[in-house]
């Protein structure tokens, strides 16, 4: 249930039945001055490339957004078409509003100012929200897991971590078996 896990979870199944992998490039925010560079060498290479950056988000003085939106877009060279860029956030729109607000207060035209911002977000084909899990499907989580690693978890200790951490989700149910697993003193090896 999270963006890194699924980004790596679909990584590792197409991979599954390929005889060449298609490889995972992890970069950093930092590393986008870097990234001409990168892709000149991939465009050479004959192998699939996945550019994966977890966590993409800019703050108001940054502007290597604006390299960014030119890469994807793909320049005068274009993009490479063994590549593809992947990026995981906690934005919808990878730059805090307040930011743009500000910004924008003092443009010319105040709506270019939050357009131009907005637009990196545009240029990843695809979002995916992930929203907090129903309780049943939580528990299922915590059940899972409790499972795999012999653990007797309670459904009401489970409810009670969830509140006290306000969300339900497949981190908080992992959380919850880490703690449990230490409170009961037994290691997290999978059970047979």
């Amino acid at each position: 249930m999270g963006k890194s896990s699924l980004v790596k979870t679909a990584h590792a199944e197409v991979n599954a039945d390929r005889t060449e992998a298609i490889a995972l490039i992890e970069i950093h925010r930092e590393d986008i001055a870097t990234l001409p560079l990168l892709l000149a060498r991939l465009r050479a290479a004959e192998r699939r490339c996945i550019l994966f950056c977890d966590d993409l988000s800019f703050d108001g003085g940054d502007a290597s957004y604006k390299s960014l939106k030119a890469l994807l877009e793909g320049g005068i060279e274009g993009r490479p078409e063994n590549v593809i860029f992947y990026a995981t956030s906690n934005r919808r729109h990878m730059i805090p509003r307040d930011i743009m607000e500000n910004e924008s207060a003092t443009a010319i035209i105040a709506r270019e100012t939050v357009d131009e911002k907005v637009s990196l977000s545009d240029r990843f084909g695809l979002w995916i929200g992930f929203h907090a899990c129903y309780q049943a499907t939580y528990l299922a989580i915590v059940d899972g897991y409790a499972q795999a690693y012999g653990l007797a978890a309670t459904h009401a200790d489970a409810i009670e971590w969830s509140l006290t951490r306000g969300a339900r989700s497949g981190r908080v149910a992992w959380q919850f078996i880490q703690d449990l697993a230490g409170r009961l003193g037994q290691s997290m090896t999978q059970a047979d």
